[in-house]
């Protein structure tokens, strides 16, 4: 009796040992039913209508009980609840510990098939099973934890869950299918009951108001076979360009709606390939409340966002990118998450995913929490969700947002806001070792996949492996580069030679890691203005430099990644809240530029020499100080070969007629690209289409060539063996 008027009290960990049928030590088996509001509960087969007894209401409101007929073999049953003015004919959870308890095999990787909810079945003899969905979550602080839903109108008294002691509470309801909607009430330790908790393993998740957890079931037929099954490539010798893509804002209906997932399929996919692209970057679509945060201050991290579609749509949009050979990169937020009082945080009433003392666990930069890395509960949840979005949905690389707020102690705090780690610095050893754990499990379990760090401090070996002291990433955006170049760029071209060493500097160290180029959303938000708006001088001068700054990425050492927008020269800021500006096209010079972009990736694309990115062979200084020209020469090399690229940038309005340059080999050099073209409305300066050696020595090489240099352009030279 103690153990039901727990359950009655919302405080029994396990209801299954007095609901359900259980049997007295003479082996006589009472079935004790918890219908809270209930009039009278009558007894049927489970297999057809026979009624197998009406039980009897006890003095405690809401417990119903049958001695349970010695001439019925059958153990079990449904039950037929009648209220004031409806009835409803239910199958009791109670008579599943079998489903409810049983964990599918699983590691840290999956843990998302032990927790969230499962569609599952259950025997009921050898011949005959009821299917449902066993949910389970982690709420070990918690007093008393139970499933409500549709199935149950909410009703948090009608099914308590169990818990065998390991801080995961669990329950097989039957007849749940997909498409039920949930959600998790708990009873904290003081009696308190929380606001309605999503599933942290929702694979579905519906938006504002209700913001319920949906039951999901996969039934996508994947026909990317060819792409998951290719062979395994040297990521860092092949072309990557990428197109960073916030999928609510690319392009929207007329009447402001975003496209969904489908009509991305149908537009996004064709203009990627068309342009040229390698790879496109998704920023989060992990499910989050906010708009305004883009997907930054994700709730629910094993649901893509329902605004664009379901998971199958979604689904589908992947497996076109990878039937047309576009990789897909997902950003992905394990540093912080929102306070949002259906989320994580306080989950059981206690502090399961944060660090409990805000000094450590409170984000004063983003107003938002950060997860407690020294929990193992926390770490194999992060861990299986970055391995569940590349096992389940196929990506192919995840760019992790936001690491350096994870690598220090001491990151936007101020003395006596954070606290000094066991040896009294500033680094979080928790998180690091997280960090390590996440990509060894990523290269150990997906050898096609990568993962890219956003990482802007001098931390040493980010995207060196684990096993040589680093944190295991596969790549690390270049942010050094990137705020050296935008602040060389934006200077009026006067006052650029006083700057040469903001483009040099970068490569003395443009080897240390495995860097991308990023000119992303970031650059073009928050006041900093797009990237056409950051070019000095008129209109012509503006495009010309915003053209040669986006040639010298493309020939700079790295891989590449742009913002969608920069490759139509936007003159507004990016807001989540309306499209890109497409009628620009009409414009020529936003064409222009666009066209360039298109060129650009598809000779990066196609040629060898400029896949060494990683590699000091890949690259070599031909001039680097002409900064009274604001000029550079550089040479671009491909593997183990004399092939060769010979790239002249020049960075003021001043073309030259007569430019010397020392050259590696003898022989011809033909321009492949030149971006003062007039199809890119360049001025179409006159330059020659190719160019001999001469015998004429020329910064400490023995051959040379005499060039002319467009206004603020890019030229690339290509060598040929005479």
């Amino acid at each position: 009796m103690d153990l039901l008027n727990d359950v009655i009290n919302a405080r029994c960990s396990d209801p299954f040992k007095c609901l359900g049928l259980t049997p007295n030590e003479k082996g006589v088996k009472t079935l004790t039913v918890w219908r809270p509001d209930a009039v009278k509960v009558e007894v049927i087969s489970i297999t057809d209508d026979t009624l197998i007894g009406v039980m009897q209401k006890t003095e405690q409101n809401g417990v119903f009980t049958l001695q349970w007929p010695k001439t019925v073999e059958a153990s079990h049953y449904r039950l037929k609840v009648y209220y004031k003015e409806d009835c409803f004919t239910v199958v009791d959870p109670y008579q599943f510990s079998d489903a409810t308890f049983n964990d599918p095999e699983y590691h840290r990787a999956t843990l998302y098939k032990k927790e969230g909810a499962l569609i599952r079945s259950a025997k009921i003899s050898k011949s005959l099973s009821i299917s449902g969905t066993r949910f389970a979550v982690y709420a070990p602080a918690a007093r008393s934890v139970s499933v409500v839903g549709d199935f149950n109108n909410w009703d948090g008294r009608l099914h308590p869950m169990s818990s065998n002691g390991d801080g995961v509470w669990r329950l097989f309801i039957p007849d749940v299918q997909a498409g039920a909607r949930y959600k998790y009430e708990i009873r904290a330790a003081n009696g308190d009951i929380l606001p309605h908790r999503t599933d942290p393993f929702a694979q579905t998740i519906e938006q504002f108001p209700s913001f319920a957890s949906v039951v999901s079931q996969d039934d996508y037929d994947w026909q990317d076979q060819d792409w998951t099954s290719r062979p395994i490539e040297d990521v860092y010798e092949r072309p990557m360009s990428i197109y960073e893509v916030h999928l609510g804002s690319w392009r929207k209906h007329v009447d402001g709606k975003s496209l969904t997932y489908k009509e991305l399929t149908e537009q996004l996919v064709p203009y990627i390939i068309d342009m040229g692209y390698t790879h496109v970057e998704l920023l989060p679509v992990m499910e989050f409340p906010f708009d305004g945060s883009w997907g930054y201050q994700p709730i629910g991290l094993f649901a893509p966002t329902s605004r664009y579609g379901s998971a199958e749509d979604f689904k589908g949009l992947i497996d076109a990118f990878h039937q047309a050979g576009i990789s897909v990169i997902m950003d992905w937020v394990p540093a912080h998450f929102p306070t949002d009082s259906h989320g994580l945080a306080d989950f059981d009433g206690s502090k399961q995913y944060e660090y409990p003392d805000p000094k450590k666990g409170w984000h004063t930069e983003w107003n938002s929490l950060i997860y407690d890395f020294g929990k193992e509960h926390v770490v194999d949840y992060l861990i299986s969700n970055a391995n569940y979005w590349l096992e389940e949905f196929h990506i192919d690389g995840l760019r992790v947002d936001a690491v350096a707020s994870m690598l220090y102690l001491d990151y936007s705090r101020k003395d006596g806001e954070w606290v000094p780690n066991v040896d009294g610095g500033n680094h979080n050893y928790e998180a690091i070792e997280f960090l390590r754990k996440l990509n060894e499990t990523i290269y150990l379990n997906h050898p096609r996949c990568f993962t890219v760090a956003e990482e802007s401090t001098a931390f040493a070996g980010v995207s060196k492996p684990t096993y040589m002291n680093g944190l295991g990433f596969g790549f690390k955006w270049n942010m050094g580069w990137m705020n050296d170049s935008l602040d060389y760029i934006s200077k009026d071209p006067v006052y650029r030679q006083y700057h040469q060493g903001n483009l040099t500097f970068s490569m003395v160290y443009a080897f240390d890691e495995q860097f991308i180029l990023p000119i992303s959303h970031d650059e073009v938000v928050h006041g900093k203005g797009s990237m056409i708006a950051k070019m000095p001088g008129d209109a012509w001068q503006k495009f010309a430099n915003l053209r040669a700054f986006t040639s010298y990425m493309y020939f700079h050492p790295g891989k590449k990644l742009n913002f969608m927008g920069n490759e139509l020269a936007q003159g507004q800021e990016w807001s989540h809240e309306r499209s890109l500006d497409w009628h620009l096209l009409d414009v020529d010079f936003h064409h222009g530029q666009q066209q360039l972009t298109k060129d650009l990736n598809y000779l990066y694309r196609d040629e060898n020499t400029l896949h060494l990115d990683h590699s000091p062979s890949g690259f070599e200084w031909i001039s680097l100080d002409d900064n009274v020209n604001s000029t550079l020469v550089f040479v671009r090399r491909a593997k183990e070969s004399s092939e060769h690229l010979i790239i002249l940038v020049n960075f003021t309005p001043t073309p030259h007629a007569h430019y010397r340059i020392g050259t590696p080999q003898p022989g011809r050099y033909e321009v492949v690209f030149n971006s003062d073209e007039a199809q890119y409305t360049g001025s179409g300066y006159p330059i020659q289409s190719s160019f001999m050696t001469a015998s004429e020595s020329s910064h400490g090489r023995e051959q040379s060539i005499d060039v002319q240099l467009p206004p603020l352009s890019v030229v690339a030279l290509k060598w040929y063996e005479e």
